[in-house]
């Protein structure tokens, strides 16, 4: 069984066609679906689509998550078949990495990993690495649930309303609601699609946009309290420390959309989000309103990634720090712009 890239470090650069991707599939009997930690509502409704598929299909499949399915998502139809990776390691034939445009986003899935007969990675990144043995990698498409949609069209799918729930709100949350740059004709036309195989549009809304817990609430208003404004306005951006997170008794999955607050206030170009985590690392989330200013440029200084216009990054060292950092980056591409 050859080693997959995602155990080694030769990234295989070339975009593969639907047909390659069912030719290996089709092969592969015991696979693993899997997505980024933190994940969203596209590497969620993504993986449990292709689970339900490939086991349409007789095939065998585990379905890993770092971080399992956060609460807030328990609204996807069959997300209990998405667990988080085993303490022991475990042989595929086949790995499909979802919506992650690094390897090392897969988290603790990576250690649960023995062999892989092969790796497909699937992603609409523009920072993707194109790290698998089958890169299926479309940065022009704005979700990963697009590809798939459009995948299982060509493969002929039976789009069951579960199916078509998991897909329609993959592409729904990740284009904020079809807002979002990259979204087109062909987005909404599958989107359609997808309602007349049997999505609920009123209830799945209900259940994505209009059921927080109350500790969301309480994570709104700190913010909204606390969120500063610089660079006369055109940057606007929130922290929030462990211990802000210990007094607000909140979890991690709560700050899901907080950003979004920043970035609808007029004159503000590019909207920020450090989170402290522990061991001394920040998770850095960014978006941008001007096509001039590439979020994703700057997170890549930081060792993260995503889009030009929504970005996020990882790395190590104190909140005020990277806070300062970060945000020294972001002004210079914005005095750039005078």
């Amino acid at each position: 069984m050859p080693m997959s890239p995602i155990l080694s470090s030769s990234p295989v650069p070339a975009n593969v066609c639907f047909k390659q991707i069912l030719s290996a599939l089709h092969w592969a009997r015991n696979i693993l679906v899997t997505s980024h930690l933190r994940p969203d509502g596209d590497a969620l409704g993504s993986t449990i689509a292709s689970a339900l598929w490939l086991r349409s299909l007789g095939k065998k499949v585990t379905t890993w998550n770092e971080d399992g399915v956060p609460s807030r998502f328990h609204y996807l139809p069959y997300h209990s078949y998405v667990s988080i990776p085993p303490a022991d390691k475990h042989s595929f034939d086949g790995v499909i990495v979802l919506d992650s445009p690094t390897r090392c986003r897969l988290g603790k899935v990576l250690t649960a990993i023995k062999s892989v007969g092969i790796l497909i990675n699937i992603d609409h990144h523009v920072s993707n690495q194109r790290y698998g043995d089958l890169n299926y990698v479309d940065p022009s498409v704005p979700a990963t649930g697009q590809i798939l949609f459009d995948l299982f069209r060509y493969a002929e799918v039976d789009f069951t309303p579960e199916i078509s729930t998991n897909l329609y709100a993959a592409i729904a949350t990740d284009t904020g609601s079809f807002q979002y740059a990259g979204t087109t004709q062909h987005t909404f036309e599958s989107a359609a699609y997808l309602v007349r195989s049997g999505v609920q549009v009123t209830k799945l809304s209900l259940a994505m946009y209009h059921s927080q817990p109350r500790r969301c609430f309480r994570l709104l208003q700190h913010a909204l309290n606390n969120t500063k404004f610089s660079c006369n306005g055109a940057i606007a951006h929130f922290s929030l420390s462990l211990s802000d997170l210990k007094h607000l008794q909140i979890f991690p999955e709560d700050n899901e959309g907080i950003i979004d607050h920043l970035r609808s206030v007029e004159d503000v170009v590019v909207a920020l989000f450090f989170e402290e985590l522990p061991g001394v690392r920040v998770r850095i989330s960014a978006r941008s309103k001007d096509t001039r200013i590439d979020v994703c440029k700057i997170c890549m200084q930081f060792g993260g990634g995503g889009h030009p216009f929504a970005s996020g990054a990882c790395t190590s060292g104190s909140l005020s720090s990277i806070r300062e950092k970060f945000l020294t980056a972001t002004y210079h591409e914005i005095r750039g712009l005078a």
